[in-house]
C-alpha cells in the first residue's frame, strides 16, 4: 500500500508539472464524484422507503439530476411526504453546490481550454494538416512582392511562411501589401496565408507546416541592413540559408514527400552560391535534383546592365515575368533531337496564338521548348496559320547598336554584376574596328568609388568623380554636361543603396532623383525645344511605397529590383525549367564564352529593316522577320514600341493584329545579336 501511495504521489508530481491541466481535470471530476456519493446517501438515510423501493441506485440517480440542475428534487420530496426540513435543505444545498462546483467549474475548466486553443494555435505549436501549398522560410524585402505576385494569378493559392521574427510585423506588412495592391487593380484576394513563428532548421516545425507536401518551398535570404554584422557579415556568407536548405532538401528527399517538389534558394554571395550548389551536386548525385539557386545581385546586375542599355527593356520585362498578360511558358520537347530551327519553324507553322522562342538543354539532358503567350494552352494543340499574302522582309545586314552612353548615380550591392553586363555586352557588340559601343560615367561618394577601384578594370568606365549626396553643385554640373551631350541616346541610372538601414532605404536615390529633375527643368525653360522624353532614366526602387513618389517626378523607367526577383521566384517555382531560359535570356554571353545566348533587344525599325514593311498582321510580320533573319542569328519578333512609347506585344491571336510601321517603332526582338 505504501509504495502505491509513493508511486502515485511520484505521478501527481510529474503529471502537475508536465500536463497541470489534467491534473485540475481529475480533481474537479473527483471531487464531484464523492460529494455526488456522499450526498446520495445522505438523502438514502433521510429517506428510509426510498431504501426499501428503490434502494440507494435510485437516491443516487436523483442526486445526480439535482446537482445537474436538470431534475430530481420533486420526486425526492414526493417521497418523503413531510419527512422533515433535513432532507429539503440537503436538496437545496445539493442543487447549490452543483452549480457552483460542478457548473462553474466545468465552465471555467473549458473556457481555459478554450483559450489554450486558440494561444496554441495562434503560437505555431499545432500541426498543420495541408498540402499543395507553397512554403516560405524567413522574411525580407522582396518576400512582400512574391506574395502580391501571387495575387495576380487569379487561383486559390494557399501560403505558408514560418519567420524566426515576430509574426504580427510580418502579418501587418502583408495585409498592408495585399491591400494597396487590392485597392489599386481591384484584384480578388484569393490567397490563404498562414504566418507561423519557428527556426527555418528546425525538423519539428518544418514538419509542423507539412513541408513533405507542399509543391514548392522558397529559401528567403536576409536583407543586408538586418545581416549579423551589417554589410560585411553578409558578404561573408549566409550559413541560416546553408543550414535551413540542409535540413529542407533531408525532409523533402524522404519516401512520404510530394513528388516534383521545388526548392528555391535565394543567395546574395559567391560562397554562399557555392555551397549550395555543392549542395546540389550532392543531391543530384542521389536522384533529387530539385533545387534552384537564384543568385539575386547576379540576376538584378544583369537586368540592370540591360535596362540601361535599352531602357525599354524595363517595360517588357515588367509583363512578360509576372502573371498578367502575356508571360514566357515552358513545356517538356515532344521529340528532345528537334532542333531550335526546326521546332520554331514547325509552330510558326501551326501556331498563331503562341510564338514559340527556342530550345533548351539543361545539364540533365532534359530539353524543353519556350514559348511567349497569352494563355499556356495556346503552347498545345494548334491548326494551320491563315495568312493573306507572303510580304516581303528586308533587313539590314549591316546592322549595329547605336553607341551607349549611360551615367550611373550611387551603388548598391549590385554594382560588380551590373558592370560584369556592361562588360559582356561591349565584348558583344565592338565595333568592327575595335572602338567601344558603350561608355560610362559614374558618380558615386569617395570611400564606395574607391571599394570598386574606382572601375580601373574597365575599359568602357570613362570617368568616375567622387562626390558625397549633399555636393549639389558638383553633381548637377557632371550630369548636366552628360545631358548636354547625350540628349537622344543617354540613359541616367540611379541606384539605391541596399546596404543602408531600413529608415534610410531609397534617400539617396529619391535625392539623386530631385537633381537630376532640376536640371531637366531648367534645360526645358531655358531651350523651349528641349524634349524632356528624350532623357532616359532608369531609378531603382526598393521600397514599393516610394513607387508614387518617383513617378511624380515624371521617371520614365521605375524599376522596384525586388519586384523582378519575386516574379522570376514564382515562375521558377511553379516550373522550374524556366530558371534555365532566365539565365539565358537575362545575361549576355561573357567574352569568350563558346555559347551564343539569346537574349531579348529593342532595335529602332529604320535601322532594322533595309526597308519599312508594308502593313501586314503581327502573324505575317513574326514570320517573315523569322525567314528573312540569317541562320546563324535568327530574330523572332514579339512586339514593338510605338513612337509615342505604347508598348505593343504579339499576344493572343496574331492573325487579328494589325501592323503598321512608320520607321520610328522600336521592335522587341529576341535574337543572339
Amino acid at each position: 500500500m505504501v509504495l502505491i501511495m509513493k508511486k502515485l504521489r511520484e505521478w501527481i508530481s510529474i503529471k502537475t508539472v508536465k500536463a497541470p491541466r489534467l491534473i485540475v481535470l481529475l480533481f474537479v471530476l473527483a471531487a464531484n464524484i464523492i460529494f455526488i456519493l456522499v450526498t446520495a446517501l445522505i438523502i438514502s438515510r433521510l429517506i428510509p422507503q426510498s431504501m426499501d423501493e428503490s434502494g440507494f441506485l435510485d437516491s443516487l440517480f436523483n442526486t445526480l439530476m439535482m446537482y445537474l440542475g436538470i431534475g430530481g428534487i420533486e420526486m425526492v420530496i414526493e417521497e418523503i411526504s413531510g419527512s422533515g426540513i433535513a432532507l429539503v435543505l440537503t436538496c437545496v444545498i445539493t442543487i447549490v453546490i452543483g452549480m457552483v462546483v460542478f457548473m462553474y467549474a466545468l465552465i471555467g475548466y473549458m473556457s481555459e481550454v478554450i483559450s489554450n486553443f486558440i494561444t496554441e494555435a495562434d503560437s505555431s505549436s499545432r500541426k498543420l494538416r495541408i498540402s499543395g501549398h507553397i512554403v516560405l522560410l524567413n522574411w525580407n524585402t522582396r518576400a512582400a512582392e512574391i506574395i502580391n505576385e501571387l495575387l495576380y494569378k487569379g487561383i486559390k493559392e494557399k501560403v505558408v511562411i514560418l519567420v524566426s521574427g515576430n509574426k504580427d510585423d510580418v502579418t501587418a506588412d502583408i495585409d498592408e501589401r495585399l491591400s494597396n495592391t487590392i485597392e489599386a487593380d481591384g484584384i480578388k484576394n484569393k490567397l490563404t496565408i498562414i504566418v507561423r513563428e519557428g527556426d527555418s532548421w528546425s525538423a519539428k516545425q518544418l514538419n509542423d507546416i507539412s513541408i513533405k507536401h507542399a509543391k514548392s518551398v522558397i529559401i528567403l535570404g536576409n536583407d543586408i541592413s538586418s545581416a549579423d554584422g551589417g554589410t560585411e557579415g553578409l558578404e561573408r556568407g549566409n550559413t541560416h540559408t546553408i543550414k535551413t536548405l540542409l535540413e529542407v532538401a533531408q525532409i523533402v528527399a524522404e519516401e512520404d514527400s510530394a513528388d516534383d517538389q521545388k526548392i528555391i534558394v535565394e543567395v546574395e554571395d559567391d560562397w554562399t552560391l557555392q555551397m549550395v550548389n555543392t549542395i546540389l551536386n550532392h543531391k543530384a548525385r542521389t536522384g533529387n535534383d530539385v533545387i534552384v539557386p537564384v543568385a539575386v545581385n547576379n540576376v538584378l546586375g544583369q537586368v540592370f546592365s540591360q535596362f540601361s542599355i535599352m531602357p525599354e527593356l524595363n517595360t517588357v520585362y515588367s509583363t512578360l515575368l509576372s502573371n498578367k498578360g502575356a508571360s514566357f511558358y515552358t513545356r517538356p520537347a515532344g521529340d528532345p533531337s528537334t532542333s531550335e530551327a526546326e521546332f520554331v519553324t514547325k509552330h510558326l507553322e501551326s501556331h498563331h496564338k503562341a510564338i514559340p522562342l527556342t530550345v533548351i538543354c539543361n545539364k540533365d539532358g532534359k530539353t524543353n521548348w519556350y514559348y511567349m503567350s497569352d494563355d499556356e494552352q495556346h503552347i498545345f494543340g494548334g491548326e494551320p496559320v491563315r495568312r493573306n499574302a507572303e510580304i516581303q522582309v528586308s533587313l539590314n545586314p549591316d546592322y549595329e547598336v547605336p553607341d551607349k552612353h549611360v551615367i550611373i548615380l550611387g551603388h548598391n550591392s549590385k554594382s560588380a554584376a551590373i558592370m560584369k553586363g556592361f562588360e559582356a555586352f561591349s565584348e558583344e557588340w565592338r565595333r568592327k574596328d575595335g572602338t567601344e559601343v558603350l561608355d560610362v560615367v559614374v558618380i558615386d561618394g569617395e570611400a564606395d568609388l574607391a571599394r570598386q577601384d574606382y572601375y580601373n578594370g574597365y575599359p568602357f568606365v570613362v570617368k568616375t568623380v567622387a562626390a558625397e549626396i549633399y555636393e549639389n553643385d558638383l553633381i548637377c554640373g557632371v550630369i548636366g554636361e552628360f545631358i548636354d551631350a547625350h540628349k537622344g541616346d543617354g540613359c541616367i541610372m540611379i541606384l539605391s543603396d541596399d546596404r543602408v538601414c531600413a529608415d534610410e532605404i531609397d534617400n539617396d536615390a529619391l535625392t539623386y532623383l530631385i537633381l537630376v529633375q532640376n536640371i531637366i527643368h531648367d534645360r526645358s525653360a531655358d531651350d523651349p525645344g528641349f524634349d524632356p522624353g528624350n532623357i532616359n532614366m532608369v531609378v531603382e526602387i526598393l521600397d514599393p511605397k516610394n513607387y508614387d513618389i518617383v513617378s511624380n517626378y515624371s521617371a520614365n523607367h521605375v524599376v522596384i529590383s525586388d519586384r523582378y526577383i519575386s516574379k522570376i521566384i514564382m515562375q521558377i517555382g511553379e516550373k522550374d525549367s524556366l530558371f534555365d531560359f532566365y539565365s539565358d535570356i537575362l545575361t549576355y554571353d561573357e567574352p569568350g564564352s563558346e555559347e551564343d545566348s539569346k537574349e531579348l533587344y529593342i532595335k529602332k525599325a529604320s535601322e532594322f529593316f533595309s526597308a519599312i514593311p508594308e502593313p501586314c498582321t503581327a502573324a505575317e510580320l513574326i514570320r517573315a522577320v523569322y525567314q528573312a533573319s540569317p541562320d546563324d542569328n535568327k530574330s523572332i519578333m514579339l512586339g514593338y514600341f510605338s513612337a509615342g512609347g505604347e508598348m505593343v506585344l504579339f499576344e493572343g491571336d496574331q492573325s487579328v493584329i494589325n501592323v503598321s510601321l512608320s520607321g520610328e517603332e522600336k521592335l522587341i526582338l529576341f535574337s543572339n545579336h
